[in-house]
């Protein structure tokens, strides 16, 4: 255990000019106190690792110390041979570049585990898009990822989603003009999404890369802000996202089985959450819940699925298309 977190910690100083203790005990998960003996443990190995007091000090290691990609057991071959996802580096674009470091990798690794790569693809593979969905790669990503890895500024054209009757100020009905700092791309079930800043100290924001109309990439580069995670960036625009689509309410009662399948029918987070806010069940084991759902249309076809699991009660207008849909089938399968 501490052998492993003594490797990432070179590893970690080898990758940067220097960290504080603080950032240290952060990427490995330990205290400050831990970080310290560890170092003085690798300076008495012979790793120069130095000590700078101080507000702006740390540690870093001296006279171009490196280390080599040995001694890594099997596992952690075959793990690192996972970390690229196929799919999505030749949709950008890097596919060989990719192949290449792949390469390089397996020439480096003992020869006892240079089949990692082989034996890796066999038991993994990715394959990100829904179900009964065909991707399509957006013509404007490979242009994007450049700009992305490269910290350019890129000025785009952007088709919003819902166009305004009206059109808007900079360009066409329905289409935006942006000079942005493209910060990360994401891909979430086959859609590839571009988080970036708006130039010259805007906000972030998130768009969808196929529905860019034009991109222009110059050689102008921007100072990336160091403290942004794209991670939780995505995580708390996308909680807020599916949040937004929630702006109706309904109440339902729920048998215990339809209580089951609620969160499988649904919106996950907002079918425990009604779920936990309930109170206790009647006398025949129903309880009573409310539920917010992004519309009354959409409630009907997701409430649909449980059957006689569940029973609206609210508003009169779904209860009613229940009520018919259930006239309906009564008719369809009654003698």
């Amino acid at each position: 255990m501490r052998a492993a977190r003594l490797i990432k910690m070179v590893l970690l100083l080898q990758s940067r000019p220097s960290m504080t203790a603080a950032e240290l005990a952060r990427e490995l998960e330990v205290s400050e106190r831990t970080v310290t003996r560890d170092a003085q443990a690798l300076s008495e190995a012979g790793v120069p690792v130095y000590a700078e007091r101080g507000r702006a000090g740390g540690y870093r290691l001296i006279g171009g110390y490196r280390t080599r990609l040995t001694g890594l057991a099997r596992g952690e071959a075959e793990a690192l041979f996972l970390s690229g996802v196929p799919g999505a580096l030749r949709e950008m674009g890097l596919e060989d570049a990719a192949s290449a470091a792949r390469l390089k990798v397996s020439a480096a690794l003992l020869p006892s585990l240079r089949d990692a790569s082989r034996t890796a693809a066999q038991r993994f593979h990715l394959d990100a898009p829904n179900w009964f969905h065909e991707p399509e790669t957006p013509e404007l990503l490979p242009v994007v990822a450049d700009a992305v890895w490269d910290d350019r500024r890129i000025t785009a054209r952007y088709r919003r989603g819902r166009v305004r009757p009206q059109g808007d100020a900079d360009g066409a009905a329905g289409e935006v003009g942006r000079e942005l700092e493209p910060y990360g791309l994401v891909l979430k079930a086959g859609v590839w999404y571009l988080c970036a800043r708006v130039a010259d100290g805007g906000s972030f924001r998130v768009y969808r890369i196929d529905r860019f109309t034009a991109v222009e990439s110059g050689e102008e580069r921007f100072a990336r802000d160091e403290e942004f995670d794209l991670p939780a960036f995505w995580a708390e625009r996308a909680g807020q996202f599916a949040r937004s689509l929630l702006r109706a309410q309904v109440v339902v009662r729920l048998s215990p089985e339809g209580a089951r399948r609620l969160p499988y029918a649904v919106d996950a987070p907002a079918a425990r959450e009604a779920l936990e806010a309930s109170g206790a069940p009647d006398a025949d084991g129903w309880v009573t819940v409310t539920l917010r759902v992004e519309s009354e249309e959409v409630a009907h076809t997701q409430l649909a699925g449980l059957g006689p699991e569940a029973e609206v009660l609210a508003p009169e207008g779904l209860r009613e298309r229940f009520a018919r849909d259930a006239r309906r089938l009564a008719a369809l399968y009654g003698e």
